[in-house]
């Protein structure tokens, strides 16, 4: 070991040290699911609000009534919902006040389209479907990416359980793999016992999923709300 010669001091090597970073993002978990029929649509979500292995509470459903033919659905960041949901509802009674009447569903899914864009470099950490009926008294569902790319679908999944939910109602309402599939319109009954089944197989294999299931069902009778318990382990 050389030695240091006399008058000279040893410098101290200095190394960066990562220290934990701020994350403005947080993921409070909870699934949507939502179908549109001939005559209805359906948007459903479950009612645990958790993070990591902590759950916050487990009545806390993540669909919100805009009007009386539109419910959005929305999970992900707790922070981020609340907000959009926040600026939404500001946004519909400016317009009911002014045109005095209420926004279309698919005028609802174009603004909440522009919103979600103008947060593109800093967006809603949410996953958001939007279901109600259209002009012609049609079930319809839109589906929104974070920076506000949509497409009107028959059925869609979204949350922490999109992956498990979304083949299931491919092979179900799509049709996907399977052999002589005839496509029928599905009855609302048989819709919301299938919403029932995939909540049941997603709460399964989901920590996030669980507790509860609250239901929208929308027809031109107006917007109907069921509730069904899920497990709470």
């Amino acid at each position: 070991m050389q030695s240091i010669p006399h008058g000279y001091q040893e410098v101290p090597s200095y190394h960066p040290v990562e220290h934990q970073r701020f994350n403005p993002y947080s993921f409070n978990g909870g699934t949507l699911l939502a179908m549109a029929g001939e005559d209805y649509a359906i948007i459903a979500s479950d009612t645990r609000l958790s993070e990591g292995f902590a759950i916050h509470t487990r009545d806390s459903p993540k669909t919100y009534q805009l009007t009386d033919a539109t419910v959005l659905g929305s999970a992900g960041f707790h922070g981020d919902v609340l907000t959009l949901t926040k600026v939404l509802g500001a946004r519909l009674k400016m317009y009911e006040h002014e045109h005095h009447k209420q926004m279309k569903t698919s005028a609802i899914a174009a603004m909440l389209s522009t919103i979600l864009y103008y947060r593109r470099f800093f967006p809603y950490y949410t996953y958001n479907i939007l279901a109600g009926l259209d002009d012609d008294g049609k079930g319809c569902v839109y589906s929104f990416d974070p920076v506000g790319s949509y497409e009107r679908e028959t059925y869609r999944a979204a949350g922490s359980s999109s992956a498990l939910l979304q083949p299931l109602l491919d092979n179900q309402i799509g049709g996907k793999n399977q052999e002589g599939w005839v496509k029928e319109p599905i009855s609302l009954d048989k819709a919301v016992a299938l919403v029932k089944d995939v909540f049941i197989s997603a709460a399964e294999r989901d920590i996030y999923t669980g507790d509860g299931i609250v239901l929208h069902i929308m027809t031109k009778d107006g917007v109907k709300e069921e509730r069904f318990p899920l497990r709470r382990d």
